[in-house]
Parts: structure tokens; C-alpha cells; sequence
């Protein structure tokens, strides 16, 4: 359990970290308030990114694992 909790905050905290920043990008590009607009958004997204990734993680494992078995 320890390791399904360490593994959820760092998945979580990397994805929402990137992606926020990508899709702040993509949305306002590089404005001189970046930073600030990808900090708020990436607050917001990460506690999201966190719950998902602590419920849905050992189901993907689980079906990343029979994929890969079977391709």
C-alpha cells in the first residue's frame, strides 16, 4: 500500500506538472504571467491527477500487463 501511495503522488505530481504546462502553453503561450497562470492551473490539477491516479492505477497496471502479453 505504501508503494501504490508513493507511486500515485509522484506519477501525479510529474503528469499534472507537465501537462498543465503544455496545455497553459497551448492556450496563452508564452505571456509574461506563464508561470503564474501554469502554478494556479497546476494547483488545481494535481490533488484531480492524484485521486486518479491512486484509483485507476492498479486497474491499468492490470490491463497494461495483459496487453503487453498479448501483443
Amino acid at each position: 500500500m505504501k508503494h501504490r501511495i508513493i507511486f500515485a503522488v509522484l506519477m501525479s505530481f510529474t503528469l499534472s506538472l507537465m501537462m498543465s504546462a503544455w496545455i497553459t502553453y497551448v492556450n496563452i503561450g508564452l505571456h509574461p504571467d506563464f508561470v503564474s497562470f501554469w502554478m494556479h492551473a497546476w494547483v488545481l490539477a494535481w490533488p484531480a491527477a492524484g485521486l486518479i491516479s491512486f484509483i485507476a492505477g492498479p486497474f491499468l497496471h492490470g490491463l497494461a500487463h495483459k496487453l503487453a502479453v498479448k501483443f
